[in-house]
């Protein structure tokens, strides 16, 4: 959202917006019924009025966070990206529309909190729904610290209206940002119930992610070592978490990207599309901008071009120069995250057969006809947010997809991580550690993936650091990795993302096409990782974001200092 157009959101929310549908996530408010005199009237009203923030005011981020969350941290390659350069500026479409998109949550989310205050309506109900609106407004702010750094803080849009501070806001700095988030989920704990339906956010969702906000909150204005007693509250709630929630990992890593398990016990957070196009913006369209030309039936994909990149070929310990009659892996992940020469998915078009990515890249009757060619110049594509064929999406769901039209939930924030947060909480500012429970944490997650990993004796905050980008690939989360780091040791940072291998190889697709023909596969010259590759200029001003200019336009407070503000005395709930 336009921080000028504060007062959209607002009146949105008072005059009517959404649309009515049988399905829960997709149940909401119409038109006509919509407003302060006779809404919020029943528990169904409440549930249909937060609803709304499980998809569409995060159709503009999740269209972007795959290039800050994985571009940026040389995760995935998109050629001429300016997140593959770090040269991205105030005027980037992507960040822009990101940067309103989680104001809009934001707006959102305070405006259906202030209108469940005087619902008409079970106290368990609005109790649950304050708490859900508030899980996803710390949420949003979470993203915008971690991307923006230093933001202002819009508490009560109706305040904001009537005070006329809309346009002059100024920011608020790091650390207030962060206790207001942990002040914002301390609140929503105390309102949502131990348990909720399938998919929706419930006390252990929101303790999850303050121990995530901890653990990230622990480096800020700390040099060399993290805030003891910000890591002793991650562990702590991350712990209960484990402990508690009665949930647990799927037992297939590739299971948890499934339609079928849009809703299961491992996914804590999740933004919940809903394939329809009316409204535009309920819908899962990430497909389209990842996945090959030809994947879907629908002709609405073209993100051929690009792919996980080098360096994390490189993590997971393959090569696209590697035939993959000689590749030895063990780890699932490198298939379940990326596609690859030889690999074949039995959960992609299901009614042919299963998918068989050679074959598509160069056998022209094979489905709707794939690229031709090897286009992306890292040797691999996208496996993850992909859902498949219209028949895959119809066994997935019972639903039929459509033109940038899916309803393939994006997980936000998994069990796994929990797992990953509680086991580097515990090692702390020491290398390593011989806690057994941070070793189970981190055994249960490595060894799903990898089934000879035996369980070690230690484990190192080296070990947690690269096992986080395994198990997390491509979902949006890694640039964040980085931005925690930079608080605490940024020159660490800076160092590894130089280090990468974010560019290209040449050569692929004539090797690969002859391995199709005729099963050879001889690397020649032509064959070979860029020899002069362009190294980004990464700085420590690099790990926060610009404003969109437009921003600045109409609040130039926004190029001014931050201010500090006490905000547990200043806001409450």
């Amino acid at each position: 959202m336009k921080i000028k157009d504060i007062q959209y959101v607002a009146l949105a929310f008072v005059f009517g917006i959404g649309m009515s549908s049988c399905e829960d996530f997709l149940d909401r408010p119409t038109e006509d019924n919509y407003n302060e005199a006779n809404f919020y009237q029943n528990d169904e009203q409440c549930i249909q009025g937060v609803n709304y923030l499980y998809n569409s005011p995060w159709y503009d981020f999740q269209r972007g966070f795959i290039k800050v969350g994985e571009v940026l941290s040389g995760n995935y390659y998109m050629g001429n990206s300016p997140y593959l350069t770090f040269t991205v500026n105030g005027t980037d479409e992507d960040l822009v529309n990101m940067s309103y998109s989680l104001w809009a949550v934001n707006g959102h989310a305070n405006t259906v909190y202030n209108r469940l205050k005087t619902a008409k309506a079970s106290q368990a109900t609005i109790d649950a729904c304050m708490g859900e609106a508030l899980t996803w407004k710390a949420m949003a702010y979470f993203y915008l610290v971690r991307s923006f750094g230093a933001v202002p803080i819009i508490h009560d849009n109706t305040d904001e209206l009537v005070n006329g501070t809309y346009n002059n806001k100024y920011k608020v700095a790091v650390p207030d940002v962060y206790e207001y988030i942990v002040m914002t989920l301390e609140k929503a704990i105390e309102l949502l119930p131990e348990s909720a339906s399938a998919g929706r956010i419930d006390r252990y969702s929101a303790e999850g992610l303050l121990a995530k906000v901890y653990l990230t909150r622990s480096g800020v204005g700390q040099s060399g070592s993290r805030n003891q007693d910000d890591l002793d509250k991650a562990a702590m709630h991350a712990k209960n978490v484990i402990d508690h929630s009665g949930r647990n990992l799927l037992e297939n890593y590739s299971d948890v990207f499934r339609l079928e398990n849009n809703k299961s016990e491992e996914s804590l957070l999740a933004w919940h599309w809903y394939p329809t196009r009316d409204p535009w913006t309920a819908q899962n369209t990430l497909q389209s901008d990842l996945g090959m030309k030809g994947f879907s039936e629908f002709g609405d994909t073209w993100g051929e071009w690009g792919g996980p990149s080098v360096d994390l070929q490189d993590a997971f310990g393959v090569s696209a120069l590697q035939s993959p009659a000689d590749r030895y892996e063990t780890d699932t992940r490198r298939k379940a995250s990326m596609m690859m020469i030889g690999d074949k998915y039995d959960y992609f078009w299901k009614d042919k057969g299963g998918f068989d990515y050679l074959r598509f890249l160069y056998d022209a009757e094979y489905g709707a006809g794939g690229p031709g060619q090897m286009a992306s110049p890292t040797g691999s594509n996208s496996v993850k947010h992909l859902y498949g064929n219209n028949n895959d999406h119809i066994a997935g769901l019972g639903l039929s997809a459509g033109n940038m039209v899916s309803g393939l939930s994006t997980h936000i924030l998994r069990l796994s991580d929990v797992y990953l947060i509680y086991t580097e909480a515990k090692i702390g500012n020491s290398a390593s550690t011989t806690d057994a429970a941070a070793i189970d944490a981190f055994y249960a997650v490595r060894s799903r993936a990898v089934a000879t990993y035996e369980r070690p004796a230690s484990v190192t905050w080296e070990d947690v650091w690269k096992e986080r980008r395994l198990e997390l690939a491509c979902e949006g989360d890694r640039w964040y990795d980085y931005v925690r780091l930079s608080y605490y040791n940024p020159q660490r940072a800076i160092n590894e993302l130089k280090a990468q291998r974010r560019d290209v190889y040449y050569g692929l697709d004539a090797l690969y096409k002859k391995y199709f023909e005729d099963g050879s596969f001889t690397i020649t010259g032509d064959q070979k990782y860029n020899d002069n590759p362009q190294i980004p200029n990464v700085t420590v001003s690099s790990f926060t974001l610009p404003f969109p200019t437009e921003d600045v336009v109409f609040n130039p407070n926004l190029m001014e200092d931050p201010v500090r503000v006490d905000v547990r005395s200043e806001f409450s709930y």
